[in-house]
């Protein structure tokens, strides 16, 4: 084992990797401005939904989360130059990390591996060749790597691709209707909408990619498949960038397949001018024991999180507890209607809220079809008539739809959930029972 984690192999791959990483990580962050997802999810706003426990994180006002992306673009690009690497990846880490947490309209498990991936290019020497900092300072040049660097990045993709793969296993996706559901949203696309309305594509999109997701890092480790599982995952990817127009992720995803390639092959192709390394080292590192017990347990950590919902009752498809940081991408459709009724305790009035005096489009949807939002907001009418110096009562009526089955009661009538706590380790007993196991009409 020592000798599989510390032994020093060529560090092409990671070098190649941190351009193309700081090239995507620039461009989320100022496409993000670009395209008007910053002032759609942080600027329209009056309220934002933050991860709960995250409240105290909120966005700047004014324009100040335009100079914050901004900010964020810069470290991308200095990540990608090689300029003062450890401080920028480190700040663009925690910069993406608070607007992760900030806000959750826009959740995506991609924007949650990111997170995980910044963090460890954190801690790997990405910087000791083609970069600013070996301009700076020469010493730190070096052709190789211990082995670990690669492994931990290949290993966090086999977790992320297999319970990818293992989530789809259920009936709405096996049946191909949640693809169906998805790919009816595309039907205005140019050229393609129509053909993406075929039964038979539901079909083979629904099990090709479950068993990509299961197959493709084995595929990719094995030296006689990796071309074709190779040429497999620029075709997925592309699909999808095009398809669901998933921001980065497509990208990120090809460019972290150069670790399963041979790294000589890798300095052949992209740094033709860089020596060979050749020599046999193998580390033996000061802090090698914390290194590996915090490994263990970060590792532990990423297997444990996505089987939480297990241990919940009721289905996480209609519950969402355990949904969140547990790789379940596009796996569901959800819709719902709701009314929210406020009774001041004092005095007995009651009235409906007009929820388009609050939120934006977006958070409409949201609110009416995921418990945890509803809790948020009844916490927020809670929280805006205690200011007014009145003590309020909120019962909302909702009704959801999940992969086009008919709507049913999702929220308990009866609970008062300006009084609720929020648990986000047990089941929350103001959410009905389900009842997905019967077969959609």
């Amino acid at each position: 084992m020592n000798r599989f984690l510390f032994r020093h192999i060529d560090n092409s791959a990671l070098i190649v990797f941190r351009v193309i990483f700081g090239i995507l990580i620039f461009c989320e962050a100022i496409g993000a401005i670009l395209l008007g997802w910053v002032k759609a999810t942080m600027v329209d706003p009056q309220f934002t939904f933050s991860f709960i426990g995250f409240e105290w994180l909120q966005p700047l006002p004014g324009f100040g989360m335009y100079i914050y992306y901004v900010i964020m673009g810069v470290f991308g690009l200095f990540v990608m130059l090689g300029y003062r690497y450890r401080l920028s990846i480190i700040m663009y880490t925690l910069m993406w990390t608070a607007t992760y947490f900030m806000q959750k309209s826009s959740y995506n498990n991609h924007y949650y591996l990111l997170i995980l991936l910044c963090g460890m290019m954190a801690l790997l020497p990405a910087n000791r060749w083609l970069s600013f900092d070996v301009r700076r300072k020469p010493e730190i040049r070096s052709l190789s790597m211990p082995n670990w660097c690669a492994w931990i990045i290949i290993f966090q993709m086999w977790i992320v691709y297999t319970y990818a793969s293992v989530a789809k296993m259920y009936p709405d996706w096996l049946d191909g209707s949640v693809i169906k559901l998805l790919f009816l949203a595309k039907k205005h696309y140019f050229l393609i909408g129509d053909f993406l309305q075929q039964q038979w594509l539901h079909y083979f999109i629904a099990y090709s990619g479950l068993l990509f997701d299961l197959l493709v890092i084995p595929l990719l480790l094995i030296r006689r498949t990796r071309k074709w599982a190779f040429i497999a995952s620029i075709f997925f990817h592309l699909f999808n960038s095009f398809v669901f127009q998933v921001g980065i992720f497509p990208y990120m995803s090809l460019g972290l397949c150069l670790f399963f390639f041979e790294p000589e092959y890798i300095r052949s192709l992209f740094l033709k001018k860089k020596p060979v390394f050749d020599k046999e080292i193998i580390d033996d590192p000061k802090f090698k024991k914390i290194g590996l017990i915090s490994a263990s347990v970060y590792f532990i950590i990423q297997i444990g999180l996505p089987l939480r919902h297990w241990f919940i009752p009721d289905n996480v498809l209609w519950t969402e507890e355990g949904h969140k940081l547990s790789w379940r991408m596009m796996l569901r459709s959800r819709s719902g209607l709701a009314r929210f009724k406020v009774i001041d305790k004092a005095t007995q009035e009651q009235f409906m809220i007009n929820l388009d005096d609050y939120l934006t489009q977006k958070q409409k949807r949201l609110v009416s079809s995921r418990p945890d939002f509803i809790w948020q907001f009844a916490q927020l009418l809670k929280k805006e008539f205690k200011d007014q110096g009145q003590d309020i009562a909120v019962y909302v009526k909702c009704q959801v739809s999940v992969n086009g089955r008919p709507y049913r009661q999702l929220i308990d009538p009866e609970i008062d959930l300006a009084s609720v706590k929020w648990n986000a380790f047990r089941h929350s007993d103001w959410i009905l029972p389900s009842d997905l196991e019967r077969k959609k009409p």
